[in-house]
């Protein structure tokens, strides 16, 4: 059994190590959920994930013969550079195996700790397979990123720190996926102060946690497609869950926009760069689906390794939904002015034309005709119902493309 003296003695252990990330208080999210949000920033912790606090702990705790034949592990992406950069430290061999596919960046991060990368298989499931595989031959240790004991431990310090950082804590919100964050905090968090709620949250699209209370165990489940890759376990861990049931007061669902509106949120009001896994528990406030109001409550943002490119279409989807990119089409005339005519209208009406596209062969295009499509940059969903209106008006046919 894990207990909370086995995290305050993780906590000991890491002590000069890890960061004790920032509590740091957000008028706006409060506002908007009707409570007072304190955001936990994982995303500021060494090598960008709360992954670090239990790959530490597990690899320090290795008697040293352990220590001589290394650690292995099969990742692709915050467990991965967790492992190697707590290898680093201790100076022990580390092999990671990563997908095939696996981003670039997330292996240059990992191989930067001087980890062996290794990339085998085209999922992750493949990349597992072999590292057990690694495991056996080399006799190795292999660093579990959720279900063990001991990594758990240490993902419950995030739990202590929060004692230390707010006096008065009514409930702790945080990101689940394999469980080993969410079942560390909990039993650090409940073991103090039972009084405590905690939620954990997933998405709607991999909501492996949400079967295994449907039928009271783990069971494996088919996940769509998710922003929230850092938390698509297809499976949650049988330790984990058994500790979740236990301490966890709720499991909660978020959808794909949910998330990715509070993604660009954190980013755009709080100028913090966030993991779609770690929007998830903010985003549960944000859309109402956790019943509590005038509370202390803490969002646990567990980490924030976004891929660049990623980013880019994170802000782009949050700028349509939220009314301030639009795209249109119409057909005009193919004459001299009538183009210019068209971005007078869209001028006068304060849109910023950000992109524009002239086709003259088409199949809704006759001839002496050009169709147009314009990207505009807009106030709100109310002024982009404004310039369809007046285009309309002005005799224009105009569809929108979002």
């Amino acid at each position: 059994m894990i207990s909370l003296q086995h995290i305050e003695e993780a906590q000991q252990r890491m002590k000069n190590v890890v960061h004790k990330t920032p509590l740091e208080f957000s008028q706006t999210f409060s506002r908007l959920s009707n409570n007072r949000v304190y955001m936990k920033l994982e995303n500021l912790q060494k090598t960008g994930s709360f992954k670090v606090r239990g790959s530490y702990n597990k690899i320090i705790s290795l008697s040293k013969e352990e220590k001589r034949r290394g650690v292995i592990a099969a990742s692709a992406g915050n467990h991965a550079q967790g492992v190697a950069y707590s290898s680093s430290m201790i100076g022990i061999p580390c092999t990671i195996v990563m997908p095939k596919g696996a981003p670039l960046s997330k292996i240059q991060a990992t191989q930067s700790y001087g980890a062996n990368v290794i990339l085998h298989g085209d999922v992750f499931d493949e990349s597992l397979e072999y590292a057990r595989k690694l495991q056996q031959e080399t006799g190795a240790t292999f660093v579990h990123p959720f279900d063990d004991p001991t990594v758990i431990a240490g993902q419950g310090t995030i739990g202590l720190e929060l004692f230390d950082q707010l006096d008065h804590i009514d409930a702790v919100v945080c990101p689940v996926g394999g469980g080993g964050l969410l079942a560390g905090l909990a039993i650090a968090m409940k073991q103090k102060k039972p009084t405590i709620r905690i939620y954990g949250v997933e998405s709607a699209a991999c909501a492996s946690t949400t079967a295994a209370k449907q039928y009271n165990q783990p069971v494996m489940i088919t996940p769509s497609n998710t922003i929230a890759d850092g938390i698509a376990v297809k499976r949650i861990g049988d330790l984990t869950f058994s500790y979740i049931q236990k301490y966890v007061d709720d499991i909660v669902c978020v959808e794909e926009t949910d998330i990715s509106r509070t993604m660009l949120y954190l980013l755009e009001r709080n100028k913090l760069l966030v993991e779609g896994s770690a929007a998830c528990s903010l985003a549960a406030l944000l859309y109402k689906k956790i019943p509590l109001e005038g509370k202390n409550i803490v969002a646990i943002l567990s980490g924030g390794n976004v891929d660049v490119t990623l980013i880019s279409r994170i802000i782009e989807r949050g700028l349509v939904e939220s009314g301030r990119f639009v795209t249109f089409s119409t057909v005009i005339s193919d004459k001299p002015g009538q183009l210019n005519k068209l971005l007078r209208i869209i001028s006068d009406l304060e849109a910023n034309v950000m992109s524009i596209d002239h086709q003259r062969m088409g199949t809704n295009v006759l001839p002496g005709q050009a169709e147009i499509r314009f990207s505009l940059e807009t106030k709100n969903r109310e002024h982009i119902d404004q310039i369809q209106h007046v285009l309309i008006e002005s005799g224009y046919t105009i569809h929108r493309l979002d």
